[in-house]
């Protein structure tokens, strides 16, 4: 299950568990569209990875026990180690090659 990050790891803009504005990659690491748009072009600084959009959990459990107030988003943010230069310095060196060639 997703942990559902209230934040982008680069900017630091909330993030919401509704937000259409959250991207992840297969590890789960989460950033906003600008950002994986301006900063990282579509590469994942921590694994190398393409981006998608983040599922939104519902907040309705049409199912028993399965919605947001039964499994609710983490509350832990999550930032980057690394400076805007040094995502800027890793994409460029593979966003020529196509996430699912990575």
């Amino acid at each position: 299950m997703l942990e559902i990050r209230p934040n982008c790891e680069c900017c630091d803009i909330d993030l919401p568990p509704n937000s259409t504005e959250a991207m992840i990659c297969s590890f789960e690491c989460t950033f906003c569209t600008r950002c994986v748009t301006d900063i990282l072009a579509n590469v994942c600084p921590n694994c190398g990875g393409g981006f998608m959009p983040r599922p939104i959990r519902p907040t309705i459990a049409r199912r028993t026990g399965v919605s947001l107030a039964h499994k609710p988003a983490s509350t832990i943010r999550v930032h980057t180690e690394y400076s805007i230069d040094e995502l800027r310095d890793f994409a460029s060196g593979i966003k020529h090659i196509r996430p699912e060639h990575r």
